[in-house]
């Protein structure tokens, strides 16, 4: 993601948040997996399966340095 689009959109929703700061501190999904869960977990969350627990708010937001504010803020679930 690039700073303009970054820029453009001021209060990401929390998956873009998290999208963001990963590419930020160069991670990886397999990097979060002791945050959010086993691989299929990260994934179901990064591709809006799931939404975020109040416990992967809490890792994620000492990991990712996220506003727990950020976190718990909603977004929408793609469905199938």
């Amino acid at each position: 993601m690039t700073m303009k689009k970054i820029l453009s959109d001021p209060t990401p929703d929390p998956i873009e948040a998290i999208k963001i700061r990963m590419e930020e501190m160069h991670l990886k999904q397999i990097d979060l997996i002791n945050k959010i869960g086993g691989k299929s977990r990260v994934l179901e969350i990064l591709n809006r399966k799931r939404k975020l627990t109040l416990q992967m708010i809490r890792k994620l937001n000492k990991r990712l340095n996220l506003s727990p504010e950020l976190l718990i803020s909603d977004y929408k679930l793609v469905k199938e």
